[in-house]
């Protein structure tokens, strides 16, 4: 503990010794000196505040992504050579900006291991081209034929159309380097869990369905799931290790188990538009709305609701879910997972699109006069939390940044709390 000598404090008419000598007067003046030497040395090494909303250039015919702190914004090449380029913004300050191939769009921008990834149109804007940039500064490090996807954290590449043979390879991100190469016939699915295997099925027409290790590109598993009779019109999709067909003839839904593709369990449902993870169970959205809650185990019907359709979030035995666009009151909900009963309804209010997963779930209703309350959404059944208004349209979000395109054509980007 520092303690600064402020000298006595004494009554001049009583008696007293004698004054210190002159020397100790000046003791008080040097400790409130160094004091206030420290104080602006603390304030010197505080960081400055960051603004909290600022515009970035953008323009017609940009478009803009969101990773991390980091902007990136496509737009129409400023030197007039027709072309297109990617500039990234930290705050409102332009770290870099480097020249993309052809004159399409840009279908996606992440960040991956230190690159920069871009898919988009090639150089005659006929077929998909990926290029790879160092994301400190913006040099162009590699570039394939074909259009780049992250499977959590594998990089994948689909062959270009020109191709004679459609393939997906694993690449390494640092330099675009294959890693592994596997045909492709018929359809892809994915299955991925944050804790789990990276797994990749292969759905051909006829013959064998195969199951590739993502990462590594070695098959797991192949079947004919079809070997007497081909099968008529049908649909996938992979959920909760489970591969799931839906038979457009009866419109049953069979449960193939992804480490064996035997099958696990029939159940008639019909109309189903899709089929998704929520939380423990499966939810099995209807074409016209409503949700069945499907135990993944077994495919009994666990709860099943009219209205809502759609899991946005799941958090904590709740699920945040939505309506179809067609419903003229449309808003989100706050479902219990186990008996699907209704915690809060949400009505009016739009989940904004998040460009990356992890931050928080903002969600906007209108205001009037072009401006949009924006809150953050819970799923303990409490009203959003109001974050404040904003002016814009096509909202998105990151983990830390929201960003929404203004009338004229830039972006407004606003740091989340």
């Amino acid at each position: 503990m520092t303690v600064i000598d402020l000298g006595e404090l004494r009554d001049d008419a009583s008696p007293g010794p004698a004054p210190r000598p002159p020397l100790a007067v000046g003791r008080p003046l040097r400790s409130m000196l160094v004091l206030l030497v420290a104080l602006l040395t603390l304030t010197a090494a505080a960081p400055p505040r960051r603004p909290a909303e600022w515009t970035l250039p953008g323009g017609l015919g940009s478009a803009v992504f969101v990773s991390g702190d980091v902007v990136y914004v496509v737009q129409p090449d400023r030197g007039g050579a027709g072309g297109r380029e990617l500039v990234a913004y930290r705050g409102d300050r332009e770290r870099w900006r480097s020249r993309l191939p052809g004159t399409g769009t840009a279908v996606s921008v992440w960040e991956q291991d230190g690159r920069v990834i871009v898919a988009g149109q090639g150089v005659d804007d006929t077929d998909w081209q990926t290029v790879a940039y160092d994301a400190a500064t913006g040099a162009d490090v590699w570039r394939r034929p074909g259009i780049a996807f992250a499977v959590g954290r594998v990089l994948l590449i689909q062959s270009a159309t020109s191709d004679t043979t459609t393939s997906i390879m694993g690449v390494d991100p640092a330099d675009g380097r294959p890693l592994w190469t596997v045909p492709m016939a018929g359809t892809v699915g994915f299955d991925f869990e944050p804790a789990g295997p990276v797994r990749m099925v292969l759905f051909p027409a006829t013959g064998q369905t195969v199951v590739v290790d993502a990462r590594t590109g070695a098959r797991l598993v192949a079947r004919d799931l079809y070997p007497v009779r081909p099968p008529g019109p049908r649909r996938f999709q992979i959920a909760r290790g489970l591969l799931l067909e839906f038979r457009d003839g009866d419109g049953a839904i069979e449960a193939y188990d992804l480490d064996t593709l035997r099958p696990r369990w029939t159940v008639a449902r019909k109309l189903v538009g899709h089929v998704e993870s929520c939380g423990a169970l499966l939810c099995a959205a209807g074409l016209a709305g409503g949700t069945t809650a499907l135990d993944p185990a077994s495919g009994t019907v666990r709860w099943s609701v009219d209205r809502w359709a759609g899991v946005s979030a799941e958090r904590g035995g709740r699920l945040l879910v939505g309506v179809p666009d067609t419903d003229l009151d449309a808003g989100l909900a706050v479902l219990d997972q186990d008996d699907g009963r209704l915690i809060a309804d949400l009505g009016g209010w739009t989940l904004v699109p998040q460009h990356e997963s992890g931050g928080p779930l903002l969600a906007t209703r209108p205001l009037g006069g072009g401006s949009r309350l924006l809150a953050e959404v819970g799923l303990s059944g409490d009203p959003p939390s109001i974050r404040g208004a904003l002016t814009g349209t096509d909202c998105t979000t990151g983990v830390t940044l929201l960003v929404c395109r203004r009338p004229g054509g830039d972006y407004m980007v606003r740091r989340l709390p």
